[in-house]
């Protein structure tokens, strides 16, 4: 059997007499299967939480503004892919990693509402460009500096320096895993 490894992560959180939901979870399952190592569920678990628990704010700010998260993601690659602020379905769906029936159901939301225009390629006539109209770039910016200033109350429990930290840290882990992928 599998020697289970250390846990400093858990350590150092007991140390402070404090624990978490997933020093929890490890704890239970260190309990029922001591021979497999959770280390993974230190990052990951977090990680996973992290989102659950941002979520229901991150919607919350997008309903404010008439938007769900599915929604304000359209305008904000439009938005984001600078002038003429235009995509093709194709890109969209791709940046966005979406089914084009997923898309397609979003943008007949966001043309109805007139943040968006669909209209034929100059390029291609045979093709449709997705358009952000200016009610649509002024409703993006708006929601996206919202979402910022709130996601930014999140992290001050962090100092500047373990923020930057964390962030480079995040960013290592992601780039590894992408290059196996």
């Amino acid at each position: 059997m599998k020697q289970a490894m250390p846990d400093t992560t858990t350590d150092r959180a007991m140390e402070a007499g404090r624990e978490d939901h997933v020093d929890r979870l490890r704890g239970q399952w260190a309990r029922e299967l001591p021979d497999i190592d959770t280390e993974p569920m230190a990052v990951f678990g977090r990680a996973k939480r992290l989102s659950n628990l941002l979520a229901p704010s991150i919607e919350e700010t997008f309903a404010g503004f008439g938007l769900d998260r599915g929604e304000f993601d359209v305008i904000a690659t439009l938005r984001r892919s600078g002038p003429p602020y235009q995509l093709t379905p194709t890109e969209m769906y791709t940046t966005l990693m979406l089914s084009s029936g997923g898309l397609t159901h979003r943008l007949d939301r966001l043309e109805k509402a007139g943040l968006i225009e669909r209209r034929k390629s100059t390029l291609d006539g045979r093709s449709v460009v997705v358009c952000l109209m200016p009610a649509g770039i002024e409703l993006a910016e708006k929601a996206f500096r919202q979402d910022m200033k709130s996601e930014l109350s999140f992290l001050q429990g962090l100092t500047p320096e373990e923020r930057d930290n964390l962030a480079a840290l995040l960013k290592k882990l992601v780039l590894d895993i992408e290059a196996r992928a």
